[in-house]
């Protein structure tokens, strides 16, 4: 699992004084850092390789404000050439958000999907979760 932590700003607010929907969302991408790492070390745009299919975010419960949110990150499933990453938001102890999206390694010379790597299967896998495990628990 990959953790990060993170203060809400008073800017992700919407008029009622939640964590605007919106937010769940960027929060979840900049927390994908780490598996983005895991194809790319140098985060080098010119030589991206990751693109999205897919993303879904359920919400739990509210988010407030004064609270920080911790960003859970696993890997849910691992194909050929895609995988599912498996993100939750927690708010003082609690589950508030979830969301899981589905990443396919991309090879834009081609325009096509490529094959993940055995070296990066084998760190993915090292965060490869159960989904129903996490979302019970």
């Amino acid at each position: 699992m990959f953790s990060e932590f993170h203060q809400p700003r008073f800017s992700e607010t919407d008029a009622l004084g939640h964590i605007n929907n919106t937010v769940v969302p960027i929060w979840f991408e900049a927390a994908r850092v780490p598996i983005f790492q895991i194809f790319n070390p140098e985060q080098d745009l010119k030589n991206w390789n990751l693109i999205i299919a897919k993303v879904e975010v359920n919400f739990l419960a509210q988010m407030g404000y004064q609270s920080p949110v911790e960003i859970r990150s696993h890997i849910s499933k691992i194909g050929n050439s895609s995988f599912n990453v498996l993100q939750e938001v927690w708010q003082d102890t609690k589950r508030v958000a979830w969301g899981e999206c589905v990443m396919v390694k991309f090879d834009y010379k081609e325009a096509s999907s490529s094959k993940i790597s055995e070296q990066e299967r084998t760190q993915l896998t090292r965060h490869l979760v159960e989904k129903s495990e996490i979302l019970t628990s």
